[in-house]
């Protein structure tokens, strides 16, 4: 997008964000700290004891959704009929400490990141489809977080996506891609800076590459072409930097986004990752620590239950996808495109969302092929089973994106 189209979204007024509901902290507690120890007391027993206190500590106050009352007789997270569909936010909120400029003056209330991951019901297949931030939605009535006795907050249409959060909080961001993709969406989380610094430097750090040398003083990445390991806050500068790759667009953002989690993804699976209680203990702790969560990812075994299913995902059968939008006429936002109903259509049915791999490279916003990779095929037609749905048929090839299996590498905006 445009410095223009960014500063007319960041310069939006944000209405206000909610305060959330107290809950009854000793029920809470000592219901959390059961799982805690039931969680960890298979993988560490000698950690049991102070992991389970300082992870219930760890857990900030939860957000109701409007689609929650789906899970309610649910035996196990992964089992959802139609799939789970868990919203990731990453907000733009600069941290207290001022470690990113004046909490107060440099930022504001903005889904800056959302992205959709949905993990199949047979848990064959995981898709993580990327909204871009200036993506124009319309947002349905949303309850009102500040005070929900006074009525839901009215409707709106023709509004960057990245303004919702700002609007009606975490809960209205999910109605409102819900109502975008016809998904029902059952748990979200909001992350802010130092979350994501945190998650990256708890599974030791994630290998990305690049093609060239990015400088972007905006972020704050500064890194020479090739493979590179990155943690903490150079990690948080890749994924933030978007004057440094690609058209200087959210679009080659995301594209470079993509590229880190699928490298997340390959770093999670490898290693024992996950089998490692260190490991796992960090993680959870990362995430607890600096999560905004929906109430059902309160119970930590909930988070390892969806862990452990990414963890069993064949890396080929995780999709990253751009949510296909097309720009308007000024150029400062984009829309959905037709092919957003393919998007859709797939996503609803459980179905995978079958990209072409090439479909990228002819793209300007894209990442470029890892040159010491073998060159990519065009996806196969995926067998019929016994008692499924019909075979997903490959999405349009304006669909961008690449799977867990694929290494690709970010390239530096000219401009």
């Amino acid at each position: 997008m445009s410095d223009t189209g960014e500063r007319q979204a960041e310069d939006m007024t944000v209405p206000r964000h909610g305060r959330l509901p107290k809950r009854s902290a000793t029920k809470t507690y000592l219901k959390l700290a059961a799982s805690v120890i039931a969680v960890l007391a298979v993988t560490a027993t000698s950690v049991v004891a102070y992991a389970a206190v300082d992870l219930v500590q760890s857990i900030k106050p939860g957000t109701e959704l409007e689609d929650e009352h789906l899970l309610a007789g649910v035996p196990d997270i992964g089992a959802m009929e139609g799939g789970l569909s868990f919203l990731l936010v990453g907000s733009d909120k600069r941290p207290a400490d001022g470690s990113f400029g004046d909490p107060e003056e440099d930022s504001a209330v903005l889904n800056d990141v959302t992205m959709l991951l949905h993990i199949s019901q047979d848990h064959s297949h995981v898709e993580v489809v990327s909204f871009p931030r200036d993506m124009i939605v319309p947002v349905p009535e949303c309850p009102d977080p500040v005070d929900p006795e006074s009525g839901p907050l009215s409707s709106m249409s023709g509004v960057p996506l990245n303004s919702v959060l700002g609007h009606g909080g975490l809960g209205c961001v999910v109605s409102t891609i819900s109502q975008l993709t016809g998904v029902p969406i059952t748990v979200a989380g909001v992350v802010e800076f130092n979350g994501v610094a945190a998650l990256s430097e708890a599974v030791g750090g994630v290998e990305v590459c690049l093609a060239d040398r990015v400088d972007d003083d905006y972020s704050g990445l500064h890194l020479d072409a090739g493979t590179h390991s990155i943690s903490g806050y150079e990690a948080l500068a890749f994924l933030r930097t978007r004057h440094g790759v690609g058209d200087g667009s959210d679009l080659g953002r995301i594209a470079s986004q993509q590229a880190f989690l699928a490298s997340l993804a390959r770093t999670l699976q490898s290693d024992g990752t996950l089998s490692d209680p260190v490991k796992l203990y960090s993680i959870a702790k990362a995430v607890l620590s600096n999560m905004e969560l929906s109430n059902a990812l309160q119970n930590p075994t909930t988070l390892v239950s969806i862990a452990k299913t990414l963890q069993g995902t064949d890396l080929s059968k995780i999709a990253f996808v751009q949510y296909p939008t097309e720009y308007s006429d000024d150029r400062t936002r984009v829309l959905p495109s037709d092919s957003a109903d393919a998007v859709n259509a797939a996503l609803q049915a459980d179905q995978p969302l079958v990209i072409d791999p090439t479909a990228i490279d002819n793209s300007e916003f894209g990442t470029v092929a890892d040159p010491a990779a073998p060159p990519a095929e065009a996806p196969a037609e995926a067998p019929a089973t016994e008692a499924s749905a019909p075979p997903a048929a490959p999405l349009p090839d304006d669909v961008t994106g690449m799977t867990g299996d694929t290494v690709r590498c970010a390239k530096a905006n000219e401009g």
